[in-house]
């Protein structure tokens, strides 16, 4: 909707006042408090991407709630939130609306609303692997990507990232740097010779047969006393002292490996969870690309649900190609030292269920967010082709829990369908919170993710006019006028005074989708009952940035407090 700039009367002084102050006869109708925006996200309605493929794999779009059924913990629930989403992005063209007298009409260049974040996982990349995931990345960023389409690159190691671009020189120069930087030893340094996966099972679950393979190699390995203690002997109350020994040295090796894996595990989550925090600031579709060999969990899954519900909370996908590219279920690995038959025998069995559950968690992370997951190919490139594209249908179901206990207990889910011949995928489960959530906290969650979204709603009489004027040849002052029709808003009759408050949030985005500025304005209506009768232009807002020249994206949203309803606009904007 346009408006012109007469039609934006400032009907009502707005004075800043504070928030708390009470209603009285005597207080202003209008008051407003300004500040820096702040949100926090907590979990009251746990959210479930969906995505059906038919039995071509391709995925369908024209499912109803109705169709969808829901189980926690094998309890139907209700489903209180269903919509449906697009794969593909859209342009903003919206001309810059100004009517002062020292600046002219320009058209707004348009605007990607698709940001990528691929992350590396230079931790647990292997130096083939690295080298071929970065020879395909390298193609696919040359003849896919679009010109307008910002890229971000970010590694579990923390070295050589970079932010969200459309610069291709800067791109190519930050994937030429990736280099492999393991924290563990190099496999076959150890005596014994214990995978993460192993040690976990030795340490962590108590696995005997684990336990009794690595004490065989590394009675071999250190060359301990073999022979069983003569009967009769003082050694045989003892057992074996060369066992004993072994198995102390088993146990401190153990230790270490789960104590540097764990670490490992926890840098490929935190970044995966930054690059997801970095994704839910920029304005529009958002995907985070996984590029890893897996990596084993263990003790970290309800770190891993978290980074999941976050990303599901923030509207953010997240895809994963496994860089092993086609995996072959090896019986002998020539580069690792055989010390003991039975031993290695049992170990390239654990090494088996290693390269599986190490897979495991990068289709976890895809299932759960409505993302993709590519593996067992060796087409990189065609991988990374595949994933950067979200499906084309995604279904995104709610439900609040019914008398969940605040402890933080698994939640297994369910998702059903009344039609036959598709597959689902989604969440496998969420993790119930420890402490209930506060109401303030949630509005805050729900203005932010609005806030970082493209998405438009019109629940509100809203229209936003921009305008701006340049300074200097380098600077500008850019104004966003927020009109509100007030009678299209509900009230509350509160001591004789109709009242409602209004949040009116604005941010400025690069062309890159990066956050420059946000402003927040809380706006206390508190009107008579006659001054409600005559606002027949409504109320205006006015908000102001400092800018330099360049392409701008406008971000608006407003919601009110009483009947928690919510506008938002886009507005492209090119400052000269």
């Amino acid at each position: 909707m346009r408006v012109s700039a007469a039609a934006f009367p400032l009907v009502l002084a707005v004075t800043l006042a504070r928030a708390e102050a009470p209603p009285s006869q005597n207080s202003a109708e209008v008051t407003s408090t300004d500040s820096a925006p702040t949100f926090r996200a907590k979990v009251n309605v746990v959210v479930v991407p969906v995505v059906v493929r038919d039995r071509n794999g391709h995925a369908v779009g024209n499912l109803k709630r109705d169709d969808f059924r829901v189980f926690d913990k094998g309890k139907q629930q209700v489903i209180s939130q269903f919509s449906v989403e697009r794969g593909g992005v859209h342009l903003l063209s919206h001309p810059v609306e100004d009517e002062t007298a020292n600046t002219a009409d320009a058209p707004a260049a348009p605007f990607s609303d698709r940001f990528v974040a691929y992350v590396f996982d230079d931790v647990h990349l292997s130096f083939e692997d690295l080298s071929r995931t970065r020879t395909a990345a390298i193609k696919y960023f040359m003849t896919s990507l679009r010109p307008t389409d910002p890229v971000a690159i970010f590694t579990t190691s923390g070295q050589n990232m970079l932010d969200f671009t459309t610069d291709r020189t800067d791109l190519m120069t930050t994937l030429n740097k990736l280099q492999p930087r393991p924290i563990s030893n190099a496999r076959g340094t150890d005596c014994p010779d214990l995978s993460y996966y192993m040690a976990d099972l030795i340490q962590n679950k108590n696995d005997q047969m684990a336990l009794q393979a690595a004490v065989l190699e590394a009675m071999a390995c250190a060359n301990l006393n073999t022979n069983p203690p003569q009967p009769g002997s003082k050694q045989q109350s003892s057992g074996n002292p060369g066992q004993v020994a072994a198995q102390s040295l088993v146990q401190a090796v153990s230790s270490e490996v789960v104590s540097v894996g764990d670490h490992e595990t926890r840098l490929a989550l935190g970044v995966i969870e930054d690059a997801i925090r970095r994704c839910a600031t920029a304005p529009g579709q958002r995907m985070v690309v996984v590029i890893s060999p897996g990596f084993v969990v263990s003790q970290e899954i309800p770190t891993e649900s978290e980074v999941m519900d976050r990303a599901v909370r923030a509207n953010v996908i997240i895809s994963a190609v496994d860089a092993r590219g086609l995996f072959t279920d090896a019986t002998y690995d020539a580069s690792q030292t055989s010390y003991n038959a039975d031993a290695t025998r049992m170990k390239q069995q654990y090494d088996r269920e290693a390269a599986m559950a190490q897979a495991d968690v990068l289709a976890e992370l895809a299932n759960g967010t409505g993302g993709t997951f590519f593996e067992n190919n060796n087409d990189l490139a065609d991988g990374l082709r595949r994933v950067a594209a979200p499906p084309e249908w995604v279904y995104v179901i709610g439900f609040s829990p019914q008398n969940v206990k605040l402890d933080g207990s698994f939640h297994g889910l369910k998702v059903t369908v009344d039609t036959k011949d598709v597959t689902l995928q989604a969440r496998r489960g969420y993790y119930a919170p420890r402490h209930a959530a506060d109401p303030e906290e949630l509005a805050k969650e729900e203005i932010g993710e609005a806030l970082f979204s493209r998405d438009e709603l019109h629940q509100l009489p809203v229209a936003l006019q921009t305008q701006f004027f340049k300074t200097t040849p380098e600077d500008a002052k850019l104004t966003l006028l927020v009109h509100v029709d007030v009678k299209g808003i509900p009230f509350q009759k509160v001591e004789g005074r109709n009242k409602n408050n209004l949040t009116v949030v604005s941010a400025l985005f690069d062309r890159n989708g990066n956050y420059v500025s946000g402003q927040e304005k809380i706006v206390q209506l508190r009107l008579r009952d006659q001054t409600l009768e005559n606002l027949h232009s409504g109320i205006t807002v006015r908000t102001g940035f400092d800018v330099k020249p360049g392409g701008y994206m406008v971000r608006l949203v407003v919601r009110d407090s009483d009947g928690q309803m919510m506008s938002t606009e886009n507005r492209a904007v090119e400052i000269p």
